[in-house]
């Protein structure tokens, strides 16, 4: 079986049901229309609510830290499928970076969502160094790195918040 790619060429050799293929569109959130990046920050949201339930903050840190090794070995299989540099569809990048924002993030839906919308801007901006590593870093280590380089500035962003917050 063949997907179509971004510029629609073939993807072969990655079904959709390929673990790197999952792993890389985090479950098909990269393959809904027009805003993939948003979408699969979207769906990283429950999934780290659950985690935190979970485990608290060291095993929300601890899925990021092991989502970003498995997110590096999925993009790489994907790019290579696909021979494009960061095809839109791999999302999986989004999700450790919102996930790295939502570390210092309390357990409220409103936070979260406001954290969703920073890493959004910060993501899309590509404030430095994250759109140096955007441009200069190739594979799947440069699908991955951009989005964790943009991750700071969201961090922060909510951390001017919280400041404001306070003093209000």
């Amino acid at each position: 079986m063949t997907l179509r790619g971004d510029d629609e060429r073939p993807i072969r050799h990655l079904t959709p049901w390929h673990p790197a293929f999952l792993i890389a569109t985090w479950f098909g959130a990269g393959l809904l229309p027009r805003v993939p990046g948003t979408w699969g920050s979207l769906a990283a949201l429950p999934v780290a609510w659950i985690i935190v339930l979970a485990g608290g903050w060291t095993a929300l840190a601890a899925a990021a830290a092991l989502l970003f090794l498995l997110g590096w070995w999925a993009s790489a299989a994907y790019v290579d499928a696909l021979q494009l540099d960061d095809p839109g569809a791999i999302v999986v990048d989004e999700v450790v970076g919102q996930w790295l924002v939502l570390l210092v993030v309390p357990h409220d839906i409103l936070l979260y969502l406001l954290a969703f919308i920073l890493f959004r801007v910060a993501d899309i901006a590509k404030p430095w160094p994250a759109r140096w590593a955007d441009r200069y870093v190739k594979g799947g280590l440069g699908v991955m790195l951009d989005d964790i380089l943009a991750a700071p500035y969201a961090l922060a962003a909510m951390a001017a918040v919280g400041w404001w917050i306070g003093r209000a």
